[in-house]
């Protein structure tokens, strides 16, 4: 078998397969997700499209599943490349569920994508605007986020369920440590010339946020849209825009950085017509 560069990617969704596209031609691309008909259905579109995609079962949540997936894609060759896509939303999942994948599970895999990422690699995770919305947790929580021991993330005295208000919160914690374990991975990536950053997108025209839209808070995500400057919401293909930046040659003096890409809507909650009356 002829080895090639490696893509792993997590979260067989719309903003996942935009980025593949641009970035993984030429590559073998594992694409990873909890559902394998989401995985299949994807990596059959990429492969009529020209692209070497394999779908393979992997739950973010899980470190076993997480090295089951590094095993697999490193029978294909060195892996240069991460995309992760995965993750749960406020109105699909409980505090538990969010914080054990989008919190934990987005922890760990940077931390083993980041043991096995060959030299000059580069990565991007997908945050959300949420991270940005609540308020400073200050120095002290900021840097538990970034630094604390992966298996010991979650007993952080501030992340238990009774100490978080509701599901949405749970949401912006975990966004939030997205953010500064990106930070931290970003110093360990940068031993080996590889390159890890985050996007934080705003409202976007998937699966999921149309979920959003007819959810409890779907009022408030259309007016968030609606009020904002640019007027609308995003689509998978401008966070493609950002990530394609992030991830070639251009983007190489950027690493351990949040993009935010959300139309303006964070800027108008704090100071426009978003704002808290």
């Amino acid at each position: 078998m002829k080895l090639k560069n490696v893509m792993i990617v997590t979260g067989a969704g719309q903003i996942s397969m935009a980025i593949a596209r641009r970035m993984g031609y030429g590559q073998k691309i594992i694409m990873g997700d909890k559902n394998i008909n989401n995985a299949k259905a994807i990596a059959e579109v990429m492969n009529k499209a020209g692209f070497d995609v394999i779908p393979f079962e992997m739950d973010l949540a899980s470190r076993k599943s997480i090295l089951d997936m590094i095993d697999e894609a490193k029978k294909y060759g060195p892996i240069t490349m991460l995309i992760n896509g995965a993750g749960v939303s406020p109105s699909q999942a409980s505090i538990e569920m969010i914080l054990k994948v989008d919190l934990y599970g987005t922890a760990v895999l940077l931390e083993e994508v980041g043991k096995v990422i060959e030299p000059g690699g580069v990565g991007v995770t997908i945050s959300s605007q949420s991270g940005h919305r609540m308020e400073q947790l200050g120095e002290y929580k900021d840097r538990l986020l970034a630094m604390t021991p992966t298996e010991e993330l979650l007993q952080l005295d501030f992340l238990q369920p009774h100490q978080i208000k509701d599901t949405l919160h749970a949401y912006q914690l975990a966004k939030r440590c997205n953010e500064k374990r990106v930070m931290a991975e970003s110093v360990i990536w940068g031993q080996k010339r590889a390159r890890i950053n985050s996007i934080s997108p705003g409202i976007i025209v998937t699966p999921l946020a149309i979920d959003e839209f007819n959810g409890p808070r779907g009022d408030f995500y259309k007016n968030m849209f609606a009020s904002c400057p640019a007027k609308r919401p995003g689509t998978a293909d401008e966070v493609a825009n950002v990530a394609e930046l992030l991830m070639s040659p251009q983007g190489a003096f950027i690493t351990g950085s949040d993009f935010l890409i959300d139309g303006g809507a964070t800027a108008s909650y704090f100071y426009g017509s978003l704002q808290s009356k």
